[in-house]
């Protein structure tokens, strides 16, 4: 993370509350999401720690914060990790005003009540009741909160949203969990259990001064597999330039529902990994890294926020069916295309795809589709070359479709070429390939490659899915006596050659197990499969020179199967 502008520590909770630092979460950021497993989680974290009689700690993960002065911090991740604790102290002094309502040792409790507020909730004024908190939530969760929680007053029951209802439950689950498990009859077990906790509870803490960094911080630590929210970043960027300047509830209702969609549209998916996918389908190429900068540079005003996300609203849905061959978008032909992306584990074509299924007709896109699925198969399963290079391709194409510079897909293929290894690199790369079946992934891509190579051979297109076929290593995965002439040392690099896989039945298969190729022969003399039948046919024995010879023979056939032809329609479809 070097050459950006942050500074990070280890901090306990005790320390992160400390005198006079606020927190405040960005008004456009996610509502309070909390539920009793997340609760009974934390709790159950922190009986342990606080349990413990050594010095423990439990650690809290990732904390990103964004401050100019070191005194007021944006919570950019972490709120529902910050809120739930605050909630769970004012739980605490609940329970220290039940035994002061129940007259016992009131002075010492209301002096232990005030201590504990100043030091983890903030002020309350004693006349008004206006609480100064050290933390403030987001604009749909805040006014509950400093109303009603905060102030310890009796909470409504109707009229609250969601996450209003969520926030309301977990202080009375809290407070039930303390009143039964942690509170005595005079008090001090209570602050002392607040002692403990927040004294045990650690978090590392990054304090970044603009959004700009906060989103390469976030880049980097997903990177290395810790999952912060840069969409919440996102939208609390362009929500802030939308309502820079007053802004019409209904206007602010009416973007809040758009974005509703776009995420749950997408689901699971990255909002940040679409936004660039959007972004690249008409501009030139951002790179992740680059992605917030990009956005900030170019989208300034309301109405540039507004249009952008208008658009990514527009685009949700035709992205989301890029994952899902099963999409009622797709059409029977398509189909197959778009699961052969996903089976290839590429998505560099999205972008591309994206804007041609606005600008294309159907019979253009079609065309466009299966080219990116050869040259997947070619560039990415094959041959296995750098997609920096392909991604820089394919959005050369979808900026040149977007400025109406291409309107078919046979000019659009026409730059594609740069990234379609001809057929002496893709043959020489399929002679010499080499699939492990251990994993799913690649167990379907050799089942895809093999009856592609049976439907070249015998003209006959069998279901790929179906569980009565299997790959057979011609040479077992694990030679026994059967195979004398094995050699450890060096015939192991041949198992997992395209050469020694071809088709089976199931049962077949599961009979021949480790026989030797003299019994094998004999039943791939007999199958219905004319890639399986043809090594009865043409080989006596079985050994690496053999394997070597049948690769090489099927990858003159696969060169052939995977082609694009860069002038005219394609005659054939595979």
């Amino acid at each position: 993370m070097s050459g950006m502008n942050f500074n990070t520590s280890n901090s306990s909770f005790r320390q992160l509350m400390g005198n006079g630092i606020s927190y405040i979460v960005p008004k456009f950021q996610r509502d309070y999401s909390w539920s009793e497993e997340e609760w009974d989680d934390l709790w159950q974290d922190i009986l342990e720690v606080c349990k413990s009689e050594k010095d423990g700690a439990h650690y809290m993960g990732y904390l990103v914060f964004q401050s100019e002065d070191n005194k007021n911090f944006d919570v950019i991740d972490g709120q529902q990790r910050i809120t739930t604790l605050s909630i769970l102290i004012l739980a605490v002094l609940k329970n220290l005003q039940i035994l002061q309502s129940k007259n016992i040792n009131s002075d010492e409790n209301k002096q232990r009540e005030e201590e504990l507020r100043r030091a983890y909730i903030g002020y309350l004024n004693p006349a008004t009741l206006i609480s100064k908190s050290k933390l403030q939530l987001n604009k749909q969760n805040d006014l509950f909160y400093q109303n009603y929680l905060v102030p310890l007053e009796n909470i409504p029951t109707r009229g609250l949203n969601f996450s209003e209802k969520l926030m309301k439950k977990g202080f009375e689950w809290f407070v039930e969990k303390i009143k039964k498990e942690i509170s005595d009859n005079s008090g001090k077990k209570l602050a002392e259990f607040v002692g403990s906790f927040t004294d045990k509870l650690f978090f590392t803490v990054i304090t970044v001064t603009d959004e700009l960094n906060a989103f390469k911080v976030f880049e980097t630590l997903n990177a290395r597999g810790v999952k912060l929210s840069a969409t919440d970043l996102l939208k609390n960027y362009l929500f802030s330039v939308i309502c820079h300047k007053n802004l019409h509830q209904i206007e602010i209702k009416r973007i809040e529902k758009l974005w509703e969609r776009i995420v749950k549209t997408l689901g699971s998916q990255s909002f940040p990994e679409f936004l660039r996918i959007y972004w690249n389908s008409r501009n030139k190429l951002v790179r992740k890294t680059d992605l917030f900068k990009t956005i900030k540079k170019n989208i300034k005003d309301k109405e540039t926020a507004f249009d952008l996300i208008r658009k990514l609203d527009e685009n949700a849905d035709f992205y989301a069916a890029l994952g899902n061959s099963e999409d009622e978008l797709w059409e029977p032909e398509q189909k197959k295309y778009i699961e052969r992306l996903k089976m290839f584990g590429v998505r560099q074509p999205y972008s591309l795809l994206m804007i041609a299924n606005k600008k294309f007709d159907k019979d253009n896109f079609n065309q466009l589709l299966r080219a990116c699925a050869v040259i997947s198969f070619r560039y990415n399963v094959i041959c296995r070359l750098h997609t920096g290079e392909q991604e820089k391709s394919y959005n050369k194409t979808a900026f040149e479709i977007a400025k109406g510079n291409l309107n078919t897909a046979k000019e659009a293929k026409l730059i594609l070429k740069s990234c379609y290894p001809d057929d002496n690199i893709f043959q020489q790369a399929f002679k010499n390939k080499e699939l492990t079946v251990t994993g799913p992934r690649n167990k379907k891509i050799v089942r895809y490659i093999l009856f592609e190579l049976e439907k070249n051979i015998s003209n006959t297109a069998y279901d790929s899915e179906s569980p009565k076929y299997s790959i057979e290593h011609i040479l077992p995965q694990s030679p026994g006596e059967n195979w004398q002439d094995y050699d450890e040392n060096n015939d192991y690099r041949f198992i997992n050659r395209l050469g020694n896989y071809t088709l089976l039945t199931k049962k077949k298969n599961s009979e021949l197990g480790d026989k030797s190729y003299s019994d094998k022969k004999k039943v791939y003399a007999e199958s219905k499969f004319q890639i399986t039948k043809k090594i009865s046919e043409n080989n006596d024995a079985w050994n690496p020179n053999r394997i070597e010879t049948r690769q090489a023979s099927l990858s003159k056939r696969a060169k052939s199967i995977w082609r694009l032809n860069f002038n005219d329609k394609p005659k054939g479809k595979n």
